[in-house]
């Protein structure tokens, strides 16, 4: 096993404990990439958590300026070798160079780095309060090593050892031990030296970073519940989340989830009327971006019976039989979304578009529409709330609103819902009565604007209700609210002046610190 890529662990590049092996295929062409990846046995696992408890206490204390020159630095190097971070997840991945990676993902994720760097050093993110006349202060502090598991869909921006994940764990004050996905191992490893680099180079703890490729269910489920660990980031598979999830809880750790979720959009009559064409090209374009592979994909349109909706349906299917195939990032992508919509056809949707997997170059899958009528949807919800994950999507045709706030109501959890209106006001009754259905549905509400992006915004919530996401308080994107996920809230009862963090002194270094003065709140320091 000497020729495996090695792992990261307190501060060292060595051999993994090895409990076996694996190989990553490129997805455009089908063949194994040279690299061999070790599967980690717990002893790795059990070295990474000794060392990520030992580099939090130094981590948590040192002030967040340090903690800013690394992940500024980190961002530096990032962009100085885009290049080859770009041809690795290339390969990996299967997605393009340009402008996917190289002029959209990649400097989203440096600009993460550097918003994080801002959020560590204003600290408005620790939500300092004090009650002067009761003399008690609370803030949140950095909560203890965080586990993050990367996706494949974003080997950047939401990778284990660079995402946004990363970047709100380490800009709170804790380390990182980092589990790469096993499709884009390579590219996570690349990254890890870069962030290892700049540990070094801002002189924090070895082990502020960690890395290992991948383990067993079983170790990885011991691996969130295990003492040590502060908290769990995941994006990825439901069934995967929620073994962890059940492990996590089981042993009082948070973890927070990002799972699945279909989107929904409703397109009212209004709308279509004003804009039909308009927005099939829209939708189009959002469900067959990126072969539709976003968390955020469009996966269930909601239309109400008519002569525009009819037209709308048979030209979104044509675009959809027209457009370029896109490649899938996995053997195991192209298999699920061939198994999710075999599911939703023998539910009782209709195939406008689409076929069988292998249209395109490499791993693929035809672009499939289909269609069920809102009675059929409702006689099994869960079923045709089945997430294909890939370029297929789902349209559900209503006879009435009622219908329409029917099938809301019997959605699941999801990050984002939208409704599409006209812009004169004809719809604007029917928006008024379902949108309260649809707002408790969703993290992300939008109007007449397709969810695929996800802005990096200190307004952003990129979460919502379960099993969008493993609860509906948190957001993975969006700073400085992100960094709140991976502290603790600690209160200092009559503790002396000389004694108090910071940032709970009457003279304080951000400013930001909310007070109870006689009966009243404010910001800002205490008068002298």
């Amino acid at each position: 096993m000497s020729d495996l890529q090695p792992v990261l662990i307190a501060g060292q590049w060595k051999a993994a404990a090895a409990a076996d092996t694996f190989q990553v295929d490129n997805p455009a062409t089908k063949q194994p990439l040279p690299a061999q990846y070790p599967i980690s046995a717990w002893q790795d696992c059990d070295a990474a958590l000794d060392a990520a408890d030992e580099a939090f206490q130094t981590l948590s204390q040192l002030p967040p300026e340090r903690i800013a020159a690394f992940l500024t630095r980190y961002a530096e190097l990032i962009d100085a070798n885009a290049d080859e971070l770009c041809a690795i997840a290339n390969a990996e991945s299967g997605l393009p160079v340009s402008p996917r990676l190289k002029d959209v993902e990649l400097p989203r994720t440096s600009n993460q780095l550097r918003t994080a760097a801002a959020a560590a050093v204003e600290r408005s993110w620790k939500q300092a309060t004090i009650d002067t006349k009761s003399n008690i202060r609370a803030y949140f502090a950095p909560l203890g090593p965080v586990c993050v598991f990367g996706p494949n869909n974003f080997p950047f921006a939401f990778g284990g050892a660079s995402g946004g994940d990363f970047a709100a764990a380490i800009a709170s004050g804790n380390p990182v031990i980092a589990k790469a996905n096993p499709s884009c191992p390579g590219t996570t490893l690349a990254l890890a030296k870069l962030a290892f680099q700049a540990v070094q180079e801002t002189d924090l703890p070895p082990a502020t970073i960690q890395l290992f490729y991948h383990c067993n269910y079983d170790d990885g489920a011991k691996l969130v519940a295990d003492p040590r660990i502060g908290a769990t980031a995941y994006t990825g598979s439901r069934r995967a989340g929620l073994v962890l999830k059940e492990a996590a809880d089981k042993h009082g750790k948070p973890i927070y989830l990002e799972l699945s979720s279909v989107n929904p959009v409703v397109i009212l009559p209004g709308a279509l009327k004003e804009r039909g064409d308009k927005l099939v090209d829209e939708f189009t374009g959002s469900c067959l971006m990126g072969a539709g592979q976003f968390c955020t994909n469009p996966g269930l349109v909601l239309v109400i019976d008519n002569a525009e909706s009819q037209a709308f349906v048979s030209d979104t299917a044509a675009k959809f039989a027209a457009a370029p195939v896109g490649t899938l990032l996995t053997k195991a992508v192209e298999t699920g979304l061939t198994v999710a919509l075999q599911t939703l056809k023998e539910a009782g949707a209709e195939e406008l578009a689409g076929g069988a997997a292998g249209a395109g170059t490499g791993y693929s899958h035809a672009n499939t529409l289909l269609k069920v009528d809102a009675a059929k949807f409702l006689t099994d919800p869960l079923v045709f709330q089945t997430e294909a994950f890939g370029n297929g999507s789902l349209i559900v045709v209503a006879q009435d609103l009622s219908e329409v706030i029917a099938v809301i109501d019997s959605l699941e959890g999801n990050l984002t819902g939208c409704v599409y209106s006209d812009t004169q006001g004809s719809d604007d009754a029917a928006y008024a009565q379902l949108e309260p259905h649809l707002r408790v549905k969703v993290g992300r509400l939008l109007n007449d604007k397709m969810p695929t992006g996800v802005a990096v915004s200190p307004a952003m919530n990129h979460g919502g209700p379960f099993p969008a996401t493993g609860h509906p308080a948190f957001t993975a994107v969006g700073i400085p609210a992100s960094l709140i996920r991976f502290a603790v809230l600690q209160c200092f009862d009559n503790v002396r002046a000389a004694r108090l963090p910071a940032e709970l002194q009457d003279k304080n270094p951000t400013g930001k610190t909310w007070r109870l003065v006689d009966g009243t709140w404010t910001t800002g320091d205490v008068a002298s």
